[in-house]
C-alpha cells in the first residue's frame, strides 16, 4: 500500500483483500428503496443500511481489516481512541480474533456507546472532551504498554476495509449513478470512492459534513489539514475536528464534492428515517438524507440511475432520540403547549379540560403554575401539553380556549 517514495496508496485490490478479512463476521447490509425521498428529489433514491451492521456501524469492516493486517504485531493487544462507533467495532473485532482491546473515549461520549464497548470486552478509559484528546491518550498508552495503535480513519488498512461497503454496492445496485456518504475523518468515503471509481469511473461520490464540525471544506482549500474549533453536535459519530493527512489526500483525489448540512436538518432527517423508513439512524448516519431533504446535495432531476445514501450508523442514545422526536412533534404542530389563567374556584380546571376534550386534543401533561407570572390573588394558571393532529387542529384548539374567555394562552414555537 505504499509507493516508491513511501506515500500511502490504496488500490481496488487492497480493498478486495481487506474486505475478505471480514469473512464470517461482516454482514452484507441491505439496500432499501425510498419512494418518498425519490419523489422529493426527482431521482431514484436507495438507502445502504450500514446502521444494521454488527456493532451498529460500518466501522467493524476497517477494524477487522486492520487486525488481519497487523497479524502477530497485535499479540499484546490493540488500543484506539474513538467517540464510540470505532471503539465498539474494534472491541468486537478484537474479541472475534482473540485479541485484547483497550479504548479511550471522550468523557462526553454517549453512555450507550461506552456500555456497548465495555460489554464487548474492551477496557474503556474516559479521557478529555474530544476525539483528538482520546486519540492522543491512546497513542501514549500504545507506546507505554506495547499495544498496537489502531487509528479510526487515517490508516490505509482501515480505509481499505471500509471500502467493502463500495464493493457491496457494485453488486447490489447495477445502475449506480451517485453515492452520498457521511464524512467524519474520511475513512469511509475514501474507501468507498476507491472501490467504486476503480470500476465505475463515472459514478459521483458526494461527502456530507455537519456545519458545527466541518473541517474538510477549509482543509481541501488550504491543501493541508485545518482544525475547527468545535466538535459539539448531535452527529457525534463524525465530530472529528481535524482531517487525517491520508484521508485528505484520498478525498482530494477520489471524491467529487463535499457539502455541509445544519444541525436542525440532521435532526429532521433522523425523524424522517424513523417515521418513513422505520430505521433508527444516529445523527452521523443521517447527514446524507439531510443533504437530500435540505437541497444541500443538488443535481438534475430525472436521472436514469440510482442515488444511494449510506446510513453509516445507528448507535443513537435513546434519550437524545426521544428529545429529537418530541422537538419534531412540536415543530410539526402535533404537540401543543397552552398556558391558561383560571379563576381560583372549584371546577375551573375540569371545565378547561372538558373544552379541550370536546375539540379532540389528547392531554399529555398538566401542571399548576403559581409563580413566575403575574397572577391575581384569585387566579391560578395551568400549563397543558396536548397532542394534536397538526397545525390546523392546534390552531382550532387554541382559538376555542381563547374564545372561552381564558385570559392568557401561549403557543411556543
Amino acid at each position: 500500500m505504499t509507493t516508491a517514495d513511501g506515500r500511502a496508496t490504496i488500490t481496488f485490490e487492497d480493498v478486495a483483500r481487506a474486505a475478505a478479512a471480514g469473512t464470517g463476521v461482516i454482514r452484507e447490509t441491505p439496500v432499501v428503496s425510498s419512494r418518498t425521498l425519490s419523489e422529493r428529489v426527482g431521482v431514484t433514491v436507495a438507502l445502504k443500511t450500514e446502521n444494521l451492521q454488527r456493532t451498529g456501524s460500518f466501522k467493524l469492516r476497517g477494524a477487522l481489516a486492520k487486525i488481519a493486517a497487523l497479524g502477530d504485531a497485535c499479540a499484546a493487544g490493540v488500543v484506539t481512541g474513538s467517540a464510540g462507533n470505532h471503539a465498539q467495532a474494534l472491541a468486537y473485532a478484537a474479541r472475534a480474533r482473540g485479541v485484547r482491546c483497550e479504548v479511550f473515549m471522550p468523557e462526553t461520549a454517549a453512555l450507550a456507546k461506552v456500555e456497548a464497548a465495555t460489554e464487548l470486552g474492551a477496557f474503556v478509559h474516559l479521557v478529555g472532551v474530544t476525539v483528538d484528546e482520546s486519540l492522543a491518550a491512546a497513542r501514549d498508552r500504545a507506546e507505554r504498554a506495547g499495544l498496537a495503535f489502531v487509528h479510526p480513519f487515517d490508516d490505509p488498512d482501515v480505509v481499505a476495509g471500509q471500502g467493502g461497503v463500495g464493493l457491496e454496492l457494485l453488486e447490489q445496485v447495477p445502475d449506480l449513478e451517485r453515492v452520498i456518504v457521511p464524512v467524519g475523518g474520511g475513512g469511509l468515503i475514501s474507501g468507498v470512492a476507491i472501490a467504486l471509481k476503480s470500476r465505475l469511473e463515472a459514478v459521483q461520490v458526494i461527502g456530507v459534513q455537519v456545519e458545527k464540525c466541518a473541517p474538510f471544506p477549509a482543509s481541501l482549500t488550504a491543501g493541508h489539514p485545518v482544525a475547527v474549533d468545535s466538535a459539539v453536535t448531535i452527529a457525534d459519530g463524525i465530530a472529528v475536528k481535524r482531517p487525517g493527512r491520508l484521508t485528505l489526500s484520498l478525498i482530494r483525489r477520489w471524491v467529487d464534492e463535499m457539502v455541509v448540512v445544519e444541525e436542525d436538518e440532521v435532526a429532521e432527517a433522523m425523524v424522517f428515517l424513523l417515521e418513513r423508513a422505520k430505521l433508527v439512524v444516529e445523527g452521523a448516519g443521517a447527514v446524507g438524507v439531510a443533504a437530500l431533504l435540505s437541497g444541500s446535495a443538488r443535481f438534475e432531476r430525472g436521472g436514469i440511475g440510482t442515488t444511494v445514501v449510506i446510513l453509516s450508523g445507528g448507535n443513537v442514545d435513546a434519550g437524545l432520540l426521544a428529545e429529537i422526536v418530541r422537538r419534531h412533534e412540536t415543530q410539526a404542530g402535533r404537540r401543543l403547549v397552552l398556558l391558561a389563567r383560571l379563576p381560583d374556584r372549584p371546577g375551573s380546571l375540569a371545565q378547561l379540560l372538558a373544552l379541550v376534550g370536546e375539540h379532540s386534543a389528547n392531554l399529555l401533561d398538566v401542571q399548576h403554575i403559581r409563580e413566575g407570572i403575574d397572577l391575581h390573588v384569585r387566579e391560578s394558571a395551568v400549563q397543558l401539553v396536548l397532542e394534536t393532529r397538526g397545525p390546523d387542529h392546534a390552531r382550532a384548539v387554541t382559538d376555542a380556549v381563547r374564545r372561552a374567555g381564558y385570559a392568557e394562552t401561549r403557543v411556543p414555537r
